[in-house]
């Protein structure tokens, strides 16, 4: 069976065509910095390396880019879209609608649409790719994966706020948690690799590192705290969103500095976060800027390790204690500055960084913890499309 996975975040869109159940990708690539002159194309096969740096103003270019190749006469790998049997879609607000994964209908996409304002960064480039895919492969099943239903094993305690009790029941305002395709997937690889080393793994903390930030605290293998919310916005500093904020900010910025709700939504979601602290949204650049001497770049980078330092705290304190913290996704598995630095002055945790294991690449799980260390330190890449790729071929067999 060949699934076409795509993965819209933010600022990117992932792809992959799988055959399953052998999980052999005969298709992959990925764009990034969507929105900028200087976006970065790649499409590889067996065969096949394409990388361009362009312009990719939107989704819906990026998505019919992708579509092209994948046709392509010479270095395509399908020759009609017949044979693609579905299209996997990572959306990342379900909201109280979606637990699992759905076939999709137009009754679901409606139900995505109304989320909209839930995820404004996301869920409308999750629409944008299903529109596409339906238009490009009209007989596939179409199929939504949800970041939010691995957060679902969340205790009351952690996903309800201390607001009006009808908040909830009538209009469903809690916590859901995202990135939860991500944090499945790596804590159930790192669970693995623990047990092939004898080593604990009762309490762990992922911490997916990308455009998008959070980090969660996983228990006997289920999501049991998140830094994210009732959308995706709060929790850690992020490429463009600010992450935790005052609320008394908001009502200032409208009461007293005459904005709309409406502008307010636009500067905390795509005007702040690091972007609004440096200038630059992307971690590459702010991490060279840093190198050389911009205080505003090295304040970011110190302000984004602070608020990770402080979440691990937190989430060490709720399940008494952590085994293994986990660092995944762009940021996490290639920045060896972020882990030096968030690891820095933890030994209370039992946190021991080996430095020179820390700026080793590999596309392999590894620990860059010393040998003494009492808590593990892993890297562990991860891989959205794969798992997602899983979980369609289990619908369409039900």
């Amino acid at each position: 069976m060949k699934i076409v996975i795509i993965n819209s975040g933010s600022s990117s869109i992932k792809y992959q065509l799988i055959d399953m159940p052998t999980q052999e990708v005969i298709c992959s690539g990925m764009i990034d910095r969507i929105g900028l002159d200087t976006s970065n194309f790649t499409y590889k096969t067996n065969k096949d390396s394409i990388e361009e740096i362009l312009a990719i103003p939107n989704h819906k270019v990026g998505l019919e880019k992708i579509s092209t190749l994948l046709l392509d006469e010479k270095v395509g790998v399908i020759k009609s879209t017949a044979e693609i049997e579905a299209v996997g879609h990572r959306v990342v607000h379900g909201g109280a609608s979606f637990s699992d994964t759905v076939l999709i209908t137009e009754e679901v996409k409606e139900k995505i649409k109304q989320l909209f304002e839930l995820a404004p960064l996301h869920n409308p480039a999750n629409l944008e790719g299903i529109v596409v895919a339906e238009e490009v492969f009209p007989s596939a099943k179409q199929v939504a994966v949800f970041d939010t239903a691995f957060h679902q094993t969340m205790h009351e305690v952690a996903y309800k706020y201390a607001i009006p009790n009808y908040l909830l029941t009538e209009n469903k305002i809690r916590a859901y948690g995202f990135h939860g395709t991500s944090h499945k997937y790596v804590s159930e690889k790192a669970i693995n690799y623990l047990e092939s080393v004898n080593s604990l793994h009762t309490n762990i903390i992922t911490i997916h590192l990308g455009n998008g930030c959070s980090i969660t605290a996983v228990k006997d293998g289920k999501s049991v705290d998140h830094s994210m919310g009732f959308g995706p916005m709060n929790g850690l500093i992020m490429g463009t969103r600010s992450g935790d904020i005052d609320q008394s900010v908001i009502f200032y910025m409208v009461n007293t500095l005459g904005y709309q709700l409406n502008e307010v939504n636009t500067v905390l979601n795509k005007q702040s976060g690091m972007l609004g602290i440096t200038g630059y949204s992307d971690l590459r650049d702010i991490e060279a800027n840093a190198e050389k001497g911009d205080l505003n770049c090295q304040l970011a980078l110190d302000m984004n390790v602070y608020r990770i330092k402080k979440y691990i705290g937190a989430y060490a304190a709720a399940m008494n204690g952590v085994d293994a913290i986990v660092f995944t996704a762009g940021i996490g598995e290639n920045s060896s500055y972020i882990r030096k630095s968030v690891c820095k002055d933890m030994e209370f945790l039992g946190i021991e960084l080996d430095e020179a294991k820390n700026e080793i690449r590999s596309k392999e799980i590894r620990e860059i913890n010393t040998v003494n260390s009492k808590t593990k330190v892993l890297v562990v890449p991860t891989n959205e499309e794969l798992e997602i790729a899983n979980q369609v071929y289990d619908l369409i067999l039900k």
